[in-house]
This record gives structure tokens, C-alpha cells and sequence, in this order.
């Protein structure tokens, strides 16, 4: 790896795993990019399933979970998720792309044993890819970046729950084999865990978006009458934006983790790029315009990753890091668009092409300063937080 990524404090269990991922996403998955399967909306699920045997066979399917169901730290796990970005198809090989991910780390969290082993075995065994369904259409006047709007109800009938309401930008919901449905309560927001496909969950129309990394796609879909049994919500009515945070910052850093793995791979495309073509009598690398973006693509990479680490580890002291988490997640998701947009900017012509993923990477970065809350909305959390703090300041 060109990049020299941080290795100090990692364990060798981590480091082990990460390079024998890296190795596979490198050799085998890399080759996969110009495959025909890889559509707008994603991979097919063919393609994915052929992948995942092979991260079977190689000993690297769902690395971040050990054999005995335990996880391994944050800080482990971002060692070996940014070794999985280094393609868009690594995270789907190696069965830890969103939202499988964070559904694995929340159901690991608080599902029951009977739960787990319905739910969470088949995912963990790449069998099954499961939709995580809370965003709803903003003509509904639903939840979107403020989930205390959400509309979609739940209300119990003898010893089942019956759910109704519509979803938005639901990722992977067509072909997913496990949901998590939010819904709203008397008593508040709940969460429920369900087999899909299902009769009472109809996808209306999966949507046309700038990224294109996720088997499935972005779905909006209607939920009519779906019958639940009540064994199959997670906690208590009333709960589930308290279970909904435990997914929250897990899954916003590994975000941040698998996107600079892709950056990084990114810009070796460009900096190779920037060696080999000349203009001008020599190698573009040594015209300062373009030797200085590579430049501040090594800066920006290097702040990102200390970012990363520096949130996993407050993860890993047990808290929940909100505030950490959207820290990071605007610092590493800014950083990583400028990398990507430097990287385009290098390559010129080549770099708007689909001749290699630098292209994609530009798009699904662009992406990803939407996926879970805008940078905006983040800032307006964090300006809050500023203020929370002055006033408790000015009565100490």
C-alpha cells in the first residue's frame, strides 16, 4: 500500500486479518470492477453471492466477527474495513458494507438469543443481506434527518404488532432477506425485526441515485398491515431510538473506514497516473499544479485516518460517542470528497471515465456526505452541544 496507514497499538490478531484482506480484495475482488453485474443499482445479487463464496473460501467472509460471535474492537475493526474499501465491491465480498454492517453490530448488541440465531446467524454467514427501514418520503411530511417525525405506526393486536406507513431511500431492501422496521408507538419509537420478502412490504420503486455501490439500491416502499409477532421487537415498546443509538456511531465510523479505503486506493490511481503521463516535457507529477494535489491528498488521508482511530478508540472505552461520531464523520467525510474531487482533477479526461473506479469513488463520496445526517445537520448538533456547554459554564 502506497499509503502508509497507522499501525501503532493494533494488535496482531487485527493486523493478520486486515492483510489477508487486503490480499484478497487486491488480487481477487479488484478484477470483479469491470464486471457487467456491477449495474446502476448496484451489484446483482449474483455477483455478490459468487464474491462472498470467495471471501469464504480465502478466510475472509465477516472478518470483524470472530468464530465464537465475539467482535473485534473499533479500532481493530477499522484496521481491517479500511483494508476493505480498497475496492467498492470489497466491503460486499467481505460481507461488511452498509447497511449489513450496522444490523450485524446492533443485533450482536441487543438481540435476543432467539433473534440472533433467526436473524443475525444467516447475515454473519453472508447467506442473507438484511434493510434497515427508518428514513420516510418527505412528502409525507416523515422522518428524514430529524427521526422524532417519523410516521409510520405500530399498534399491537393480541400477540402480534401491525405496522403501516411508507420508507424512503431504504438501501438493499430489494433482495434483502432481513428488515429492521422503526415505527412509532404510543409509547414511542419501536423496532422490529422481520423475514423479507414479504407480502405486506411492497417496494415501489427502487430510485435512480449518484452512487452505486449497494446490491439492491435505494428503494421507497409501502408497509401495509404487516402483521409482526411480538417476539420480534427488539426491547420494549418505546425503545427503539434507544437501540437505534447503539447502531448509530458503530455504523457512522465504519462509514468513514470503508470510504477512505477507497480514497486511498483512489488516489494510487491518480498518482500513478501522474507518473507516467507527460505534458509538457515531463511527468505531470512534476508540474506543481498537480504535485501538490497529491500532496494534499496525502494530508487529508493521513488527518482522516487519526480521525478514525481517535473516535474508535472512544468507542472502544465503552461510551456511546455520539458527539465523536459526528465529529469524524464530518471531518472524514469532507476530507474524502476533496481527495476524490483531486483525484478526478488529476487524471483529467481519464478521471470522468469508468476506465478505472476513480469515478465511482468521486460519486459515492458525494454520497456519503449525505449517508447518516448531512454534514449540516451534524454542525447544527455539534453547535448546540457548544452551546449546552457555555450555559453549564457560566453557572460553575
Amino acid at each position: 500500500m502506497t499509503f502508509p496507514l497507522t499501525n501503532d497499538g493494533m494488535s496482531d490478531r487485527a493486523l493478520e486479518i486486515a492483510q489477508r484482506v487486503e490480499d484478497f480484495v487486491r488480487t481477487t475482488i479488484a478484477p470483479y470492477e469491470h464486471d457487467p453485474r456491477r449495474t446502476a443499482h448496484g451489484p446483482t445479487d449474483e455477483l455478490a453471492l459468487e464474491m462472498k463464496a470467495k471471501a469464504r473460501e480465502a478466510g475472509v467472509l465477516t472478518p470483524h466477527i470472530l468464530a465464537d460471535g465475539s467482535h473485534l474492537t473499533h479500532r481493530e475493526t477499522a484496521c481491517v474495513l479500511i483494508r476493505s474499501g480498497l475496492s467498492p465491491l470489497g466491503p460486499v465480498a467481505c460481507n461488511v458494507a452498509a447497511p449489513d454492517e450496522g444490523n450485524m453490530y446492533l443485533l450482536g448488541h441487543v438481540g435476543s438469543p432467539e433473534l440472533k440465531e433467526q436473524f443475525l446467524a444467516p447475515m454473519v454467514r453472508g447467506e442473507k443481506r438484511s434493510a434497515f427501514f427508518m428514513t420516510e418520503p418527505a412528502e409525507d411530511g416523515g422522518a428524514g434527518s430529524d427521526p422524532s417525525m417519523m410516521m409510520t405506526t405500530c399498534r399491537p393486536d393480541g400477540n402480534h404488532w401491525v405496522i403501516n406507513g411508507r420508507k424512503t431511500y431504504i438501501t438493499g431492501a430489494e433482495g434483502a432477506g432481513v428488515g429492521i422496521i422503526m415505527a412509532k408507538s404510543d409509547e414511542g419509537a419501536c423496532m422490529f425485526l422481520v423475514d423479507l420478502p414479504d407480502p405486506a412490504i411492497r417496494i415501489e420503486r427502487v430510485m435512480d441515485t449518484l452512487d452505486s455501490s449497494m446490491p439492491g439500491g435505494h428503494a421507497v416502499v409501502t408497509i401495509d398491515n404487516l402483521r409482526v409477532p411480538a417476539t420480534a421487537m427488539l426491547g420494549e415498546s418505546g425503545e427503539g431510538f434507544r437501540y437505534a443509538q447503539v447502531r448509530l456511531s458503530p455504523a457512522r465510523l465504519t462509514h468513514c473506514m470503508r470510504w477512505l479505503g477507497a480514497c486511498i486506493r483512489a488516489n494510487e490511481i491518480a498518482t500513478d497516473y501522474a507518473n507516467r503521463r507527460h505534458a509538457f516535457g515531463k511527468p505531470l507529477v512534476d508540474h506543481e499544479g498537480v504535485g501538490f494535489m497529491l500532496a494534499d491528498n496525502l494530508i487529508d488521508l493521513k488527518q482522516a485516518e487519526l480521525m478514525v482511530y481517535w473516535c474508535a478508540d472512544i468507542l472502544d472505552t465503552g461510551v456511546l460517542g455520539t458527539v465523536e461520531s459526528s465529529m469524524a464523520k464530518v471531518a472524514v467525510s469532507e476530507a474524502l470528497m476533496r481527495v476524490a474531487d483531486r483525484c478526478v482533477q488529476v487524471m483529467g479526461g481519464q478521471g470522468v471515465t469508468s476506465d478505472t473506479i476513480v469515478e465511482q469513488v468521486f460519486r459515492e463520496i458525494r454520497a456519503f456526505r449525505i449517508y447518516d445526517g448531512p454534514t449540516e445537520v451534524h454542525k447544527w448538533s455539534l453547535a448546540k452541544k457548544i452551546k449546552r456547554d457555555w450555559k453549564t459554564a457560566q453557572t460553575t
